[in-house]
């Protein structure tokens, strides 16, 4: 019987290590080798004030994708955002799409109601219908300085001094 070399088991097991940490870059690191387990969606927002590369694209509470980039279209003064949506989900032409806050101060989230008249959207369909975040800032301004509908001292200077007469 042959003996075997002290270099071919070191090689042995090189080539084994080497298996082991390509096998483990692609599994830890969501690299696909053949083909892809999602597909990319277009949505046009006036504003995606919050919203990031990465954040997640939720349905009925359940994370179905990713924010995948974020585009300014200068020539219909839009914010694109373009999905990236798992493949067993499916949307169709008349889906909404919108920004929503998880929390009070949380991040910002796309939630797709996924429709479910007309056809399906394929990889680079758009989704018409969204709806843009609602800023709390722009709100709490219009009350607190007298823009809101229905209020009679719109325009008029407030001192603290006035504004403590009206509740005497």
């Amino acid at each position: 019987m042959k003996k075997v070399s002290q270099e071919s088991i070191a090689g042995v097991f090189v080539l084994i290590g080497i298996c082991l940490l390509t096998y483990m870059t692609i599994s830890l690191g969501n690299v696909r080798l053949f083909g892809s387990d999602s597909y990319t969606v277009i949505t046009r927002f006036s504003t995606v004030s919050g919203l990031r590369e990465g954040n997640p694209v939720e349905m009925q509470g359940i994370e179905v994708g990713e924010v995948k980039q974020l585009e300014l279209d200068q020539e219909k003064q839009l914010s694109v955002a373009i999905l990236s949506i798992k493949n067993n989900i499916i949307l169709y032409d008349d889906a909404i799409a919108s920004i929503k806050t998880a929390g009070l101060i949380g991040d910002k989230f796309v939630s797709l109601n996924p429709g479910g008249s007309g056809e399906k959207l394929s990889d680079g369909g758009v989704i018409i219908n969204t709806e843009s975040p609602i800023d709390i800032g722009d709100i709490i301004g219009k009350y607190a300085f007298g823009s809101v509908p229905g209020n009679d001292t719109a325009g008029e200077e407030k001192t603290t001094d006035t504004t403590f007469e009206e509740f005497k």
